[in-house]
């Protein structure tokens, strides 16, 4: 059908309605971590078929990352990035990221991958900093009555457990990773916004959210407004916007997890795994 309406040329695909000018809009939305799934917040692996599918289409005129997250592991969102940013050059699709309510912290981060930043007028964008959190139950556990066992290989593999109280030099090795992936942050921010920067840098980069209009003023957003009246105003009134949602894994997927669940025992791993996460602030 498609080869048929290419050969009777332009006008009659106009006259058919088959011409409009076609936009994507891919849907990014939650919390991003390295277990997201489809349909379940973000990670590099969870977004991989949207991405391919939305740059797949060579009719549309550009690709819309519509964002909505507060962030979380910043690799996973390095990678969701950069794959989007990767796809639009290989396509040569222009890529355009638009925060809805939220894009902070890795969610801002994702939005690098657009040529352009726009935003809603109530979204919240930037956070351009690196928290680390925990909680110390040492005085907890020896109130209760409880004897914890632990054995290591390695003087510093124990490094920030909280049954223990915190070692100076733990804190500072701990400083020094946040420090350096705030360094990394600023040279990703500093290399996809380059001059459109403005404003003080210790205030942009001091890890502080803004709403979409004053960020436009310090550089980290390029526009501000609707997306549909954005588009409208670009494309034309009769613009067509496709929305790709990530989906939710079906019954078989959930069955499947949840079997490879069972087969391995990782309680205490897992526990270890979140701690450390929470405190990187991932």
């Amino acid at each position: 059908m498609s080869s048929v309406l290419n050969a009777l040329g332009a006008p009659f695909r106009r006259l058919l309605g088959t011409d409009k000018p076609t936009v994507t809009v891919v849907e990014l939305q939650g919390p991003i971590g390295i277990e997201a799934r489809p349909g379940r917040g973000l990670s590099a692996y969870s977004v991989e078929s949207s991405l391919k599918k939305a740059f797949r289409r060579k009719s549309s005129k550009a690709v819309v990352l519509a964002i909505n997250s507060p962030g979380g592991a910043p690799a996973q969102a390095r990678m969701i990035m950069e794959r989007a940013r990767g796809l639009a050059l290989e396509k040569q699709i222009p890529c355009i990221s638009y925060i809805e309510d939220v894009g902070a912290s890795g969610g801002y981060l994702i939005a690098l991958a657009g040529e352009e930043i726009l935003a809603d007028p109530f979204a919240i964008v930037g956070s351009i900093g690196v928290v680390s959190a925990g909680f110390g139950f040492h005085d907890a556990i020896a109130k209760i009555g409880v004897e914890r066992r632990v054995h290591t290989a390695g003087e510093k593999k124990l490094r920030l457990d909280p049954f223990m109280p915190e070692k100076p030099e733990d804190a500072e090795k701990l400083e020094t990773i946040l420090d350096e992936t705030h360094r990394i942050f600023i040279d990703l921010v500093k290399t996809h916004r380059g001059d459109r920067l403005k404003g003080d840098e210790s205030e942009i980069f001091s890890g502080d959210f803004f709403l979409a209009g004053k960020g436009e003023e310090l550089g980290l957003v390029d526009g501000v407004g609707d997306l549909r009246q954005i588009l409208k105003s670009r494309y034309g009134t009769d613009v067509k916007i496709k929305v790709i949602t990530a989906q939710r894994a079906g019954l078989l997927g959930k069955l499947g997890a949840q079997i490879m669940g069972g087969l391995v025992d990782a309680v205490a791993v897992r526990l270890k795994n979140d701690g450390l996460n929470a405190r990187l602030g991932r």
